[in-house]
């Protein structure tokens, strides 16, 4: 495997505005944008990016822009890592294609290898490696109907697993992901999510899991599921942590029902959730485990890792794809596993967690439309509703993430509902850095 070293631009780690938000380079780029560039693909910050390092993106005008989004927690690692950069530069010299289906690599194996040795359980696993989450998801689908001989496939409400049709047919919230572009794959039904903040008062999450149980096994009947799909903290459906033995008591069912449990650990993965992977918060070992975003520091991979027999359970020819696993993002990953590990970006993302929750909740215990700031490591968010209410503000979420841009930090929105601002910073970010943001961020809620 190629070793050699690159240079890599760093940016100076501090927030800089130099001309008004957009710049007058970026508007000019919008307008080629808009006659170029498909009216269904929309962007969150109204600028166009130069360069990115570590915690933030400089624009094309010169502005520096706080990044609380880490491409949706893709570049954990930091932005253009030097590690990461190196080991691109390197391997791009040795090859950059040769389809891991005709002639294999090093690179590919290794990732597996590492996959096997990282994520959760310590039974014989193997892994397949592909393009994006959406991927992930689907080929662990694939594997576990192979696998049991069954065609249903459970999901959770809130959930989001991806736009192809499949994952749209498993993805719950309709509008942008959904609507207009069905039929979808069929055998996929819903089954409730542990949601606390929304939930009946007092429910313990062994309850909300029975709850989903019982939907399984009177609408669908539990020796039809091939699968139970979740994501062990609800990504886009607002950045959810269930109540404590939600997920535990999901898996022992699954067990004794002989079906797989496949963890979409796309968004979570990777030291995101201050555990590697959010799975272990719990105990929780799943039969399948579907990986990307964190996974190679900003280049498109995924993964499927998990138990031996249900992977080797796919006949010769079945899995696979002509850019999965390609060698380029591979040396990243490797470059990233190996950052996590020795740089504890584990400990990095449980200290972040420790520094904005009790400062959040403190600064903004008087802020009304605040209904919970919540989640896990450098996966946090804050849900916000009309005072006094728990309906969901879509509008105001829409409003702060706009000021903040303005004054040059990215914040993403999420949630069923639209209504949940969360916070997604690189697991490098410094603390004087953080604090700049979290200030932006008070300032634009107080202004509700």
């Amino acid at each position: 495997m190629a070793t050699d070293s690159a240079p890599a631009t760093v940016l100076e780690q501090r927030r800089a505005l130099r001309t008004p938000v957009p710049g007058p380079r970026s508007i000019a780029l919008g307008a080629r944008r808009a006659a170029a560039v498909a009216a269904g693909v929309s962007s969150t910050l109204p600028v166009y990016v130069a360069r990115a390092s570590g915690a933030v993106i400089e624009d094309v005008d010169g502005n520096v822009f706080v990044d609380l989004g880490s491409g949706i927690a893709v570049t954990s690692v930091g932005a253009s890592a030097p590690e990461v950069a190196a080991a691109v530069a390197a391997q791009a010299l040795d090859f950059t294609h040769t389809c891991f289906m005709i002639s294999p690599y090093e690179e590919y194996v290794a990732v597996c290898e590492a996959l096997a040795r990282l994520t959760p359980g310590d039974h014989a696993k193997r892994s397949v490696l592909v393009n994006s989450g959406a991927e992930a998801v689907e080929n662990a689908v694939k594997i576990a109907r192979r696998a049991t001989g069954r065609e249903a496939v459970l999901v959770l409400d809130h959930a989001y697993h991806g736009r192809t049709n499949l994952t749209m047919a498993m993805t719950a919230r309709a509008m942008p992901y959904k609507t207009g572009f069905g039929p979808f794959a069929g055998e996929v039904y819903r089954v409730p999510a542990s949601y606390p903040l929304r939930d009946p008062e007092g429910m313990t999450g062994e309850q909300a899991a029975r709850r989903a149980i019982d939907v399984a096994e009177r609408q669908v009947g539990a020796d039809q599921v091939a699968a139970i799909v979740v994501e062990p903290i609800l990504g886009e459906g607002g950045f959810v942590v269930p109540a404590p033995g939600f997920l535990p008591t999901l898996a022992a069912w699954a067990k004794d029902k002989g079906i797989v449990l496949v963890a979409d650990e796309v968004q979570t993965g990777f030291a995101r959730t201050g555990a590697m992977f959010a799975c272990d918060h719990e105990g929780v070992v799943p039969d399948l485990i579907a990986l990307a975003k964190g996974i190679a520091g900003g280049l498109p991979l995924g993964a499927v890792t998990g138990r031996a027999e249900l992977l080797d359970a796919v006949h010769a020819g079945g899995l696979g794809g002509t850019f999965g696993g390609n060698p380029i993002a591979c040396a990243a990953a490797l470059a990233s596993i190996d950052l996590y590990e020795r740089t504890d970006l584990v400990g990095a993302a449980r200290a972040i967690e420790d520094r904005v929750v009790p400062r959040l909740t403190a600064s903004l215990a008087d802020v009304g439309a605040v209904a919970e700031i919540r989640g896990r490591g450098a996966m946090l968010a804050l849900e916000l509703v009309r005072p006094g209410t728990l309906e969901p503000d879509k509008a105001a979420a829409q409003r702060v993430a706009a000021a903040c841009a303005a004054q040059g930090v990215l914040v993403l929105t999420c949630g069923t509902w639209g209504n949940v601002l969360r916070l997604l910073p690189p697991l490098v970010i410094g603390d004087e850095l953080l604090d700049d943001a979290l200030t932006v961020l008070e300032d634009a809620l107080r202004s509700l």
